[in-house]
């Protein structure tokens, strides 16, 4: 029953996401709504971390095995793709690497961050013994 609540609060915010996208002039997937709208719950505490939290889990366990499809029906229509190989291949490691980098660096910036408010909270505790 629990996975079911659970799996029922995923499901609205993806509805509410759909109606956002149907909605919104805005050109952006509604799964980036989705993730918008479910960080932003998650981080006002309009929904709990614990009461999406396990089937959440489950979701990203099995996400691999949702790349299954979208592969094979590349492999059935790689006849079709041949005239586009090349160019394909070469966007796909050109964004890879773009991907990694941004990633690294905003992982970097977080961390420095981070540290800096450690030092700042550090600071603050001597100055007032």
């Amino acid at each position: 029953m629990k996975y079911l609540q659970q799996i029922s609060i995923i499901f609205v915010v993806t509805v509410c996401a759909e109606a956002l996208h149907y909605l919104a002039p805005i050109p952006v997937p509604a799964c980036v709504y989705g993730l918008v709208l479910m960080l932003l719950a998650l981080h006002f505490h309009i929904i709990p971390l614990e009461s999406v939290r396990e089937t959440s889990r489950f979701l990203i366990e099995i996400m691999p095995l949702m790349f299954i499809p979208p592969a094979v029906g590349l492999i059935a229509s790689m006849k079709d793709l041949k005239d586009f190989i090349v160019p394909l291949l070469i966007t796909i490691v050109l964004t890879t690497f773009l991907v990694v980098g941004v990633t690294g660096q905003v992982a970097q910036q977080i961390i420095r961050y981070e540290k800096l408010g450690r030092r700042r909270k550090k600071y603050a505790a001597s100055r007032i013994k």
